[in-house]
């Protein structure tokens, strides 16, 4: 069998250094879909700026202005946890729709009677190198490479299914892992919420000891009553506002979270079609 199955010069199509959102603009590209922490915290700080600035000059309604700006202090690590978490997601999905597009570059052979031997994997491994900058930022192309050259290399088809299971163990780690920090945002998020809401409640109980001691002074009284509706204010909208940012966010987590696990998939058929399914067995 000829050792090249190609019959048309490859061309580059994927560039990951000129593709990665985060390497466009000057950062490290995180591994596969791996946001960059400290650009994701650059853009997380730059949308609280822009989210708070309108508060501040009073463009906003009173009341929604009151439930960021005069409820403590608690309102605003929340909003610079929430769009930090937020550009994480975003960034990550950029990512992600670039690791999907290898999925439909032309790689593997499509002839019936292709079979991956060690003289064909060294041709496939070449056309990979050719088509994209660097197999091994994309989470698909990397699991081949690894298989097709510790066939090259070693000759043993046996091994090949058994680095694609273990590669493919690892990438699911990996994507896992790309999750940690947001996953840790999700529990502080509603944990600011709770110590507003303590913090709310104890405004309001001292309060109300100054409406008890008042005694027939009205003016007194209206005004250590506004401070409890005060309290209970920051108590209760404090825990709002966490709450519905921690909702956004694990809503948005859940859902790419499933189209990474579909696109896992796709490999995982991709390599058991066109690797594994192509070995020639008896070539040791």
């Amino acid at each position: 069998m000829d050792p090249n199955p190609f019959t048309t010069s490859p061309m580059l199509l994927l560039s990951w250094t000129r593709m990665d959102p985060e390497r466009r603009i000057g950062f490290a590209g995180g591994r596969f879909t791996s946001p960059n922490k400290w650009l994701s915290f650059l853009i997380g700080l730059a949308l609280t700026v822009i989210f708070y600035l309108p508060l501040h000059l009073g463009l906003a309604p009173s009341w929604f202005n009151d439930m960021f700006t005069k409820r403590g202090p608690c309102p605003y690590p929340t909003m610079l946890l929430f769009f930090w978490a937020l550009a994480m997601l975003m960034m990550k999905w950029r990512k992600f729709t670039l690791q999907e597009r290898a999925l439909k570059l032309p790689v593997m052979p499509q002839q019936h009677d292709f079979e991956l031997t060690p003289s064909t994997a060294r041709a496939l491994r070449e056309r990979m190198s050719a088509i994209v900058d660097d197999p091994h930022h994309f989470i698909l192309l990397n699991r081949i490479d690894l298989a097709l050259a510790n066939l090259h290399n070693i000759g043993h088809t046996a091994d090949v299914a058994a680095i694609l299971k273990i590669q493919a163990e690892n990438d699911e780690a990996q994507i896992a892992s790309s999750y940690a920090l947001t996953q840790g945002f999700l529990w502080a998020i509603p944990v600011l919420g709770f110590i507003g809401t303590v913090q709310g409640l104890s405004q309001a109980i001292g309060a109300f000891a100054g409406t008890l001691s008042a005694g027939g002074d009205m003016a007194a009284l209206r005004g250590s009553l506004q401070m409890v509706t005060g309290g209970l204010a920051t108590a209760f909208e404090t825990t709002l506002v966490a709450l519905v940012c921690a909702l956004i966010l694990q809503l948005l987590v859940s859902w790419l979270q499933s189209r990474e696990s579909e696109f896992l998939d796709a490999c995982n058929d991709i390599c058991h079609k066109n690797v594994a399914g192509k070995l020639r067995l008896n070539g040791q």
